[in-house]
């Protein structure tokens, strides 16, 4: 398969042209890479812009392919949001990172209360900049043509309020229905919201359940926090015949 870059560049060019690579994406292409002029690889914008072409100069700061195949590919309808509670270590990074190769179209930081990690203002700053570099790390090594967005930190309230037009699915073992006995429209965003460690508390659910969420569960074991997410995606793949 061909090596996949992303640069701002490629959303204006057009087959024919000659498109340059520079900064880290070059320096990642020539050096990490090591791309050899005469080489086929795929560059996007994560915003639907798609190019295949040619590399015809490689060098450490610079990498020029000129663009053989353009083409737009519409976002996924409907979108999954991802609501991933923070979770201590690298538990909540693992969540995004996973679900990012498995076709989450947006992910939303959740301070829930049973959160273990807190951010405050400067860690909200520090933390939604790192998710972004994990996200768009992860969409490039899936060959994504859409890369995630990363919104700012939300409470209970701000996510409830936000996605109340939406289906809301909060993952939760004693949840009445199955994941994948739910069933959605193309008209409405599913948003999965998962718990951290100790889980959602009582008041959360029924915050979430007053906005009109649906509480369901996978199946009949309890998964970690950063498995809960990926495993619900792999679940909604199949039933929105995206795989």
């Amino acid at each position: 398969m061909a090596l996949h870059f992303v640069t701002d560049a490629v959303s204006d060019a057009a087959v024919g042209d000659d498109l340059v690579l520079t900064g880290t994406e070059a320096h990642h292409a020539a050096t990490v890479r090591r791309v050899r002029a005469g080489e086929s690889v795929t560059i996007g914008d994560g915003r639907g812009v798609w190019a295949e072409g040619t590399c015809t100069e490689v060098a450490p700061g610079r990498v020029v392919v000129e663009v053989t195949v353009r083409r737009e590919v519409p976002a996924s309808r409907p979108r999954v949001v991802l609501v991933q509670a923070l979770a201590k270590g690298d538990r909540d990074e693992l969540a995004i990172q996973a679900s990012t190769e498995l076709g989450v179209d947006e992910i939303v930081p959740w301070q829930a209360e049973r959160s273990v990690s807190r951010w405050d203002a400067a860690k909200a700053v520090k933390g939604r900049a790192r998710w972004t570099t994990i996200v768009r790390e992860a969409a490039k090594q899936a060959h994504r043509a859409w890369i995630p967005a990363v919104a700012p930190l939300a409470t209970t309230r701000q996510v409830a309020a936000a996605f109340g037009g939406a289906h809301l699915v909060v993952l939760d073992p004693g949840g009445s229905e199955r994941v994948s006995e739910l069933r959605f429209a193309d008209d409405e965003d599913v948003v999965l919201v998962v718990g951290p460690e100790g889980g959602i508390s009582d008041g959360e659910l029924r915050t979430f359940s007053d906005a009109g969420a649906t509480v369901a569960r996978l199946g009949d074991t309890v998964l970690r926090t950063s498995t809960a997410g990926p495993a619900a995606l792999a679940v909604l793949s199949a039933s929105l015949e995206r795989w």
